[in-house]
């Protein structure tokens, strides 16, 4: 009789629903635990056999994982986007930790990466740059809505200097409006000083990681966007080839297709055309972000991705596929860099397009 045993666990803030499967899919446990370490694993070592636990994604999977990992043989923290099937019939907690359990012992669930330790302070310092980046246009795009709102014209950047501020705030003829508009320049002094301290703070956390060297050689991805790139992809490894890398970038391209073979002469063909639908829809927002600016970048800057974004223009293909592809090539160029441990070899980037 075997010996394995899987678990599903429904996370909340107070409590977790555990549900025990067999290999045989009969449900051998439930329970309730409070949300505690020592709870947790006091309930793991009084179970018998090999151990195969899940949980979705979310709040708590960082610490969970690292918390767990050693105690049992097996861990998935599964995409909660995928699980459909939870989605289905009635819903609670015990009903969701049993399916998460069932899909566990059918291989039926789609893991989200955990394991990189060895950059986690690089990627908490680069969620807080991003973060503070997001806060700091999200004031400028008020500050200028504020403006518009009083129909005063405000293109440019100049209504963010603080010389010309007393002349901007003078031109709101009502003084709650213009109240208004000095906490938000308040907020504004405030965020741009957090983003150059924690700026700084990323860069030197950076210099630790000797890849974000070679990185850096890559024309338009620099060293702000060299160590955004190993804090949010963690280990190249993780991806088998530059697709995969695509796919979690949001660069890959979704078909569609049915009735693709037919028969020609009693031999099986399949048809030329395929139907593309445009870019897969999950993905990780901020490298899409990331490698979507460098080929901006890389379009205007003198270098070869810049003779090959005119020669694709000069062959009529949209800018903006131009830039997906550029793109696409910068995202291949770094996960290749990375996996070889090479330097950026502008020669071989030419004979490629030549």
């Amino acid at each position: 009789m075997s010996s394995e045993k899987y678990i599903g666990l429904d996370v909340h803030q107070a409590t977790i629903s555990v549900a025990v499967m067999d290999s045989q899919g009969k449900l051998i446990m439930e329970s309730i635990l409070e949300t505690k370490a020592s709870t947790i694993l006091e309930f793991l070592a009084g179970l018998r056999g090999t151990l195969s636990l899940t949980f979705e994604e979310g709040t708590w999977a960082a610490w969970l994982y690292d918390l767990l990992k050693p105690h049992v043989a097996h861990l998935i923290v599964c995409n909660p986007r995928k699980n459909a099937l939870l989605k289905q019939g009635n819903k609670s907690d015990k009903i969701d930790a049993r399916k998460l359990a069932d899909r566990l012992r059918l291989n039926d669930l789609k893991p989200v990466y955990h394991g990189e330790t060895g950059v986690r302070m690089l990627r908490e310092l680069a969620r807080s740059y991003l973060t503070v980046v997001k806060d700091l246009s999200r004031v400028m795009n008020r500050l200028k809505a504020l403006y518009r709102s009083w129909a005063i014209p405000c293109a440019g950047r100049d209504v963010y200097y603080t010389r010309h501020r007393s002349q901007w705030l003078e031109k709101i003829p009502e003084a709650g409006t213009r109240r208004r508009a000095e906490q938000l320049y308040q907020q504004l002094d405030m965020l741009q000083h957090l983003r150059q301290q924690a700026r700084r703070e990323l860069l030197a956390e950076s210099r630790k990681h000797t890849i974000t060297a070679k990185l850096k050689q890559i024309p338009s991805l620099g060293p702000i966007r060299s160590a955004l790139a190993v804090a949010l992809i963690q280990t190249p490894h993780r991806f088998r080839s530059k697709r995969q890398l695509w796919t979690y970038s949001g660069l890959g391209l979704e078909t569609r297709d049915s009735g693709e073979y037919h028969f020609v002469k009693g031999q099986v063909r399949r048809k030329k055309q395929v139907w593309i639908r445009g870019l897969n829809k999950d993905y990780n927002h901020d490298l899409k972000g990331l490698f979507k600016a460098a080929a901006i970048r890389a379009s205007v800057l003198p270098g070869p991705f810049q003779d090959f974004y005119q020669r694709s223009l000069a062959k009529g293909i949209q800018p903006t596929m131009v830039r997906l592809t550029l793109a696409r090539k910068i995202a291949a160029i770094t996960l290749t860099l990375w996996k070889k441990g090479e330097n950026f070899d502008i020669e071989k980037l030419k004979s490629q397009a030549a």
